[in-house]
């Protein structure tokens, strides 16, 4: 499946990729910007994930929370995302509705710090901290997003600290360093705005221009942090963490090669033999075959800098210990390096691979965001119909080298979740009891 693909830059830098596609009467529109927790500086950290929210507080000529508002009166869908390498926001609305999107994310482009505030900041703080009770320190295993890079990455490294941020490091951000972060990364020169579904590319264009185009590029951005190469860990690393659950869970990771490098998709295809679907080697062996764990999956980061991370995600049966477990998927990797993998399985994992693909590209809103980040990574989105003929080229040789290079104990980091012990539960609860009388 080839999609039609259109591009164009504004003089202010903003590059802006168009799909046609009359098939349903939707569009969605999707901005990257190419900031993430990477760029972040020591001391402020969790400011990329914090302008995610800060962006739908309302900008010049928009009231807060009336981005949603007006969003989904109009029929639509939206939503933002942060990662370490990008910050992401996107709307589906009926094709009528395109220009309100279009002028709703100018308008915050160009027009987010007249309204900005302290008590903005203070609301928007509040909700991060929630989000990070919620969502990870509160929840089973949830710390595990935090755990892993920091555990894969040195300290001074770009991946290494949290996504969400630290809790002191928001606590201490002042206005002026929220309004610096965002002129310095929220720039047209430093973003893509992609435009797939229902519309008339000449009229798209004149739209673009309207409301985009008035915009000035950064006045100055510092070159993108540096981030070191590495093949392997030198070393099986290890971190056990007693935490409040009922199962064991590993997080097994791998150095491998970075997104969209030719290595990367063979590291790509070994994941969806280890663990893509119920037909995988870590399901067949793990789940139905031995019975040691209840669930196993794997899969990668997709990093584009450095070294990226194949990740193996098993939890344990009841019963079963979080030694046994960790033991149990060793001894199928140590398999998989001992005896490789074979053609048949190479082609079912490509074959899941591009269903996957092809299915997701149905999707208006898929379609717009593979679009962003084929241009925002690699400045070229017409790379997203070159992606199944590079999975179909991928060999078992190419497979087997990978393993051979990659799955070895020197580069092993292990992140193991176990129940927490009854002592250690006991003084939580009269810690919590403490604090509360």
């Amino acid at each position: 499946m080839r999609i039609p693909i259109d591009t164009f830059r504004l003089e202010n830098g903003l590059f802006v990729t168009l799909s046609e596609d009359h098939t349903a009467p939707l569009v969605a529109v999707n901005l990257w910007y190419h900031v993430g927790s990477a760029n972040e500086r020591e001391g402020r950290t969790g400011f990329a994930h914090l302008f995610e929210h800060m962006l739908f507080q309302g900008s010049a000529d928009v009231g807060t929370n009336e981005h949603f508002m007006l969003v989904q009166r109009a029929g639509g869908t939206l939503n933002g995302s942060t990662w370490l390498e990008r910050t992401n926001y996107f709307e589906t609305v009926p094709s009528h509705e395109l220009e309100l999107v279009l002028w709703l994310e100018a308008n915050r482009m160009g027009k987010l710090l007249p309204a900005m505030t302290q008590q903005k900041l203070d609301t928007q703080r509040d909700v991060v901290k929630n989000e990070r009770l919620w969502s990870m320190d509160n929840q089973p295993y949830g710390t595990w997003w935090e755990r892993l890079p920091a555990l894969c990455f040195p300290a001074s490294h770009p991946f290494h600290h949290s996504l969400i941020g630290s809790m002191e490091d928001l606590d201490a951000a002042s206005l002026e360093d929220v309004a610096a972060f965002f002129s310095t990364w929220y720039a047209p020169d430093n973003a893509v705005l992609s435009i797939a579904g229902d519309f008339d590319p000449a009229v798209v264009r004149t739209l673009v221009e309207k409301h985009f185009g008035p915009i000035p590029p950064s006045e100055a951005r510092p070159a993108p942090p540096e981030v070191p190469e590495a093949e392997t860990f030198g070393m099986w690393k290890r971190e056990i963490v007693p935490d409040d659950v009922a199962l064991p869970r590993l997080f097994l990771a791998f150095l491998s090669p970075v997104f969209g490098s030719d290595a990367y998709y063979a590291a790509s295809v070994c994941g969806a033999i280890l663990g893509m679907r119920k037909g995988s080697r870590l399901h067949r062996a793990l789940v139905r075959e031995k019975q040691v764990a209840a669930e196993a999956q794997a899969f990668t980061y997709d990093l584009t800098r450095g070294s990226d991370l194949l990740v193996v995600d098993a939890t344990a049966r009841p019963g079963i210990s979080a030694e046994q477990l960790e033991s149990e998927v060793a001894s199928e990797i140590d398999r998989l390096i001992a005896e490789g993998v074979t053609e048949s399985e190479v082609a079912r994992a490509v074959t899941l691979i591009e269903t996957d693909m092809i299915s997701s590209l149905q999707s208006a809103g898929e379609r717009a965001d593979k679009l962003s980040l084929f241009a925002t990574y690699f400045g070229e989105p017409r790379l997203v119909n070159e992606q199944v003929d590079r999975y179909r080229a991928v060999t078992a040789e190419a497979v087997n080298a990978f393993i051979a290079a990659r799955l070895g104990e020197d580069n092993r980091a292990s992140l193991l979740f176990v129940p927490r012990e009854p002592q250690d539960a006991a003084a939580n609860e009269g810690v919590m009891a403490e604090a509360g009388a």
